[in-house]
């Protein structure tokens, strides 16, 4: 800090400002700072040419003056005064403009540039105006929730730092929010900072919620002035979370399915409208009239068919608000009658059944050894190839994994049965013979020649099917000889015997028995020649009927001619030539 003006200088300069004739004031000059930048200002007069020195002096409330700086225009050196605000926070230039940094509120005041002369003192005054920008303003104190129908305190919109103080305006979803006596209340308070001299601005808001606002946004503005006008800053939005009572119940079957069938876990889950949901309620099952208290959800487990019902759940304490849903327990029951393993007779009726009782149309169907049947299955007389392992199967298509079986194993039992063939090679050098057998289990067959008793081994066998299958084997006998073929099984055994005269001796052959195979090929044949038989007479029937017909109305038109001709001998004529047509 420069020294301070000597005594002399001081005595001098007030006695030139006393005798001097002021130059009349220029007009007000305002000087725009913001806070904590520097202030600058020009002194705003032209410096005469026998300029002595100049001066900065700001002006207090009273009107009495505080000089702060000097600056001599011959010697060319700077003095600041010792005004503690201002200590070190000033700058004099050359042409007199005056600078203060780190603009405080306390700055904001009426500031006197003052030229002197030897005969004139000139001054300039400068309004300097101090603005500070608020901070964001922020919404705190927030509600943790607000209820319908009732004035709540939403929360406190502050901004601080401000100069001079702003406004704060409250906005619902972007529209501003004006005062409505038992809806809208809004309280406004400021502060001033006793240091900075700065204002924080508070505004709290109650506000009567109502379902409308929920999802919806609430925000704060402050408006405050600054240097280049006025100017508004926006809050960030907050959204509350709305609590109001339920109004309506719902009820679900979780997990939701199309069809619940016996066996299945059904868990009942209710819902209530109302925001917090409510957390206990009363389950109504079929049948029972008092409820069950529960939390939102209540089980049923391994139902069964007569769980089938309406299932209702209300609020606990009230039953004016009652949800209801219908719940089908899908059932499916099958019955074979026989089942399990089944032995029967060769030729034995047996009837079989298989009863479906279900919760809605089931679908049946019928397998034999993994193949499936066109129709159930019907023994009138049971043969061999009957035997087998029998599948009912039923299921209802809309109910996933609702499916039941029951299985039959028949087993068709039949004493051996025999019949020997023989034939004849066509060289003449050895002769078949065959032993057709049939019945189950598989008998055991065994050749021998009567007689000698001899058992002959070496033997051919075909495939055991349907129960039936052969042996045989070829022999080229040098004398006559009596074949002997034992079938045996758990039931019985049977022998057969044929004759077999020597090679040299010629003999009639007996036709190998027929396979099923072939049987069905030689039933087939037969009946294509039966129809082809019945087709060819009922041919000549229709042409006899039609040639009948023919002659009938020839005769009838012969008498028609007689008639009219009256002639006894043409008549002859005509029946004789009729008798040799028709003959």
């Amino acid at each position: 800090m420069a020294s301070k003006a000597a005594p002399s200088s001081r005595l001098v300069f007030c006695l030139l400002i006393s005798a001097a004739v002021l130059r009349p004031g220029l007009g007000w000059y305002t000087v725009n700072s913001a806070y904590g930048d520097t202030i600058i200002m020009p002194c705003r007069l032209d410096v005469p040419q026998n300029l002595m020195f100049g001066k900065w002096k700001y002006e207090k409330p009273d009107g009495s003056p505080v000089f702060i700086a000097f600056r001599s225009s011959t010697k060319k050196n700077v003095q600041y005064d010792d005004v503690p605000e201002y200590r070190d926070r000033l700058s004099l230039s050359e042409n007199y403009t005056l600078s203060i940094s780190n603009a405080k509120i306390s700055d904001e005041r009426r500031f006197v540039c003052m030229l002197v002369t030897e005969d004139n003192v000139f001054e300039a005054p400068t309004l300097v105006k101090v603005f500070k920008q608020p901070s964001k303003p922020e919404i705190i104190n927030k509600a943790p929730f607000l209820e319908t129908e009732q004035l709540n305190k939403l929360g406190d919109c502050i901004s601080r730092d401000s100069y001079p103080d702003g406004n704060i305006t409250w906005y619902r979803n972007g529209k501003v929010l004006q005062p409505i006596e038992g809806a809208v209340i809004i309280i406004f308070k400021k502060e001033v900072d006793p240091v900075t001299e700065l204002y924080t601005m508070t505004s709290s808001l109650e506000y009567k919620t109502t379902k409308a606002d929920i999802q919806i946004p609430f925000t704060c503005s402050v408006t405050y002035y600054g240097p280049s006008g006025q100017k508004t800053i926006h809050s960030e939005q907050e959204v509350f979370d709305i609590y109001y009572p339920t109004e309506q119940v719902t009820i679900q079957v979780l997990p939701p399915r199309n069809a619940i069938k016996e066996g299945d876990n059904v868990t009942l889950k209710c819902l209530g409208n109302g925001n917090p949901p409510p957390e206990e309620f009363m389950f109504y099952l079929p049948g029972q009239p008092e409820g069950i208290r529960s939390a939102d959800t209540y089980t049923l487990a391994d139902v069964r068919r007569n769980a089938t019902g309406d299932y209702k759940c209300s609020l606990t304490g009230t039953k004016s608000m009652v949800a209801s849903t219908a719940v089908t327990v899908h059932y499916l029951d099958l019955s074979l009658n026989p089942s399990g393993e089944v032995t029967k007779q060769l030729g034995d009726t047996l009837p079989v059944s298989c009863t479906i009782s279900a919760s809605r149309n089931a679908t049946v169907v019928w397998m034999k050894d993994n193949i499936r049947l066109r129709s159930s299955p019907s023994f009138p007389s049971l043969q061999y190839q009957d035997a087998g392992n029998y599948v009912c199967e039923t299921s209802l298509q809309e109910v996933e994994g609702l499916k039941k079986r029951e299985s039959l194993t028949l087993v068709v039992e039949g004493k051996p049965q025999i019949k020997m063939t023989k034939k004849t090679d066509p060289s003449g050098l050895s002769k078949t013979i065959i032993c057709h057998v049939e019945g189950f289990p598989k008998p055991a067959i065994q050749w021998t020649i009567t007689g000698s008793g001899s058992v002959i081994n070496q033997t051919e066998e075909s495939p055991y099917i349907n129960g039936r299958y052969y042996s045989k084997i070829i022999i080229s006998p040098e004398e006559n000889v009596t074949l002997t073929c034992t079938a045996e099984n758990q039931l019985e055994r049977t022998v057969n015997s044929l004759n077999v005269s020597a090679i040299s001796i010629p003999e009639h052959d007996e036709a190998d028995e027929i396979s099923d195979e072939n049987r069905e090929k030689v039933n087939d044949q037969a009946k294509l020649i039966v129809g082809i038989v019945v087709g060819l007479l009922l041919a000549a029937l229709v042409a006899g009927v039609v040639y009948w017909l023919y002659m009938k109305k020839s005769k009838t038109a012969s008498k028609h001619v007689n008639k009219d001709l009256g002639n006894m001998e043409e008549n002859k004529k005509l029946e004789e030539n009729n008798h040799k047509t028709e003959a």
